[in-house]
């Protein structure tokens, strides 16, 4: 907003600026204002690139009760409701959420359930999580909220060193098992830097804490809500890119969903795929090419847990179909996709038809203007499916 007020009073001061026609732009790539090369300024909206999938919504649910549309956030606004009102200890923090949230995954709760029980923080990681530890420390049921994933960093002392350690350290004494870490997480066509990033591997290898990354509205509230209840401390990593996105048919009822449980979304028997969050929808269309184009059945798993995975249903797939592809949008090294990679190389070795394939951004910071090269798109991945079948 800045840059934009600094070159409106240029060229109103200044004159004519030329070879200025591509407006200026917020960190989240909207287009604020146009300067013409008359120096005059008029606003426009710019100009975006189709998504690199399309969202499949699951079938509706029927076992949770009564549903209503909503889309990801939400439903992540409706699992908080819902905790809100059924346990009087649950305390909502962040930056911003006693206003709605940036995303709006908050809005109305303040108004709804006071100041004492949602309410905003000191721009700090550090301070929101390690507040979030003692409230759960004493009892109570905390949810924090991280702006992004991107800026969970400073905080990750407070929770590899303190909330994953507290009850293995205490004996069992104390534990901060009722804390729940969201965070807006992945890709969402114009992030860069700093708005993009998929941090699940750097909290994987830290035992203590869950780690769940949901696909769609209906997953994220079940999901949440489980994460909620779980008695070990949960990060919940919110797919932004959805949350508009991804439209279902929700139940309003509480409802929670297994955490350590992958789903097997497509039943196949050539080539088992695995992903989450976001990356689900890439695999459903490399799934329906693999079929139309070279009439390969595939087996689509959303692992929706990350810590602790459930090795038991992607080995008994990769068993059944000989083949492993996983894809995630964090670098290739060091990725998740390594540590499912070498389980299932340890475990279904010998029924193997082809080497296990990783389709995964690179070894990069996350690019802005080069994002659709960067993210593993359907066309990766379908090129990775016809190299393990022709192997």
């Amino acid at each position: 907003m800045a840059a934009a007020r600094f070159l409106l009073r240029s060229a109103s001061s200044k004159g004519a600026i030329s070879n200025v026609n591509g407006g200026v732009h917020s960190c989240l790539g909207i287009t604020l204002v146009k300067l013409s090369p008359g120096g005059t300024s008029c606003s426009r909206t710019q100009r975006r690139h189709n998504s690199h999938f399309t969202f499949q919504p699951d079938p509706v649910p029927t076992q949770y009760g009564p549903t209503t549309k909503m889309n990801l956030f939400q439903s992540v606004t409706s699992a908080l409701d819902n905790t809100l009102a059924t346990d009087p200890t649950a305390v909502i923090f962040g930056e911003d959420v006693a206003f709605g949230g940036v995303f709006r995954c908050t809005v109305g709760l303040r108004d709804k359930y006071g100041k004492d029980r949602v309410f905003n923080t000191p721009l700090c990681e550090q301070g929101i999580v390690g507040f979030g530890i003692g409230v759960a420390v004493a009892g109570a049921t905390a949810i924090a909220e991280i702006q992004f994933a991107d800026y969970i960093y400073p905080a990750f002392d407070q929770i590899v060193n303190e909330a994953a350690k507290y009850r293995y350290r205490s004996g069992n004494l104390f534990d901060c098992g009722n804390l729940t870490i969201r965070a807006p997480w992945g890709c969402v066509g114009h992030g860069s830097l700093y708005h993009s990033q998929s941090p699940e591997a750097f909290f994987a290898h830290c035992p203590g804490i869950k780690i769940v990354i949901p696909r769609s509205p209906v997953q994220a509230k079940g999901l949440l809500l489980s994460c909620i209840a779980d008695q070990n401390p949960c990060i919940f990593f919110e797919p932004k890119i959805l949350y508009r996105a991804a439209v279902e048919q929700v139940p309003t009822e509480p409802y929670t969903i297994p955490l350590s449980q992958a789903d097997v979304l497509q039943e196949g028997s050539d080539v088992t795929l695995v992903a989450w969050g976001t990356q689900v929808h890439v695999m459903r269309e490399v799934a329906n090419m693999a079929q139309e184009k070279l009439g390969i059945s595939c087996e689509l798993i959303d692992l929706q847990t990350i810590l602790p995975w459930d090795t038991e249903t992607v080995c008994k797939s990769v068993v059944k179909t000989g083949r492993l592809l996983i894809s995630h949008e964090a670098p290739i090294t060091g990725g998740f996709a390594a540590e499912i990679s070498s389980t299932v190389q340890e475990e279904c070795f010998l029924n193997l038809e082809a080497p296990i394939a990783r389709v995964c951004g690179y070894d990069t910071p996350f690019p802005h203007i080069f994002e659709p090269f960067y993210i593993p798109d359907k066309w990766k991945c379908f090129d990775a499916v016809k190299r393990m079948i022709n192997y």
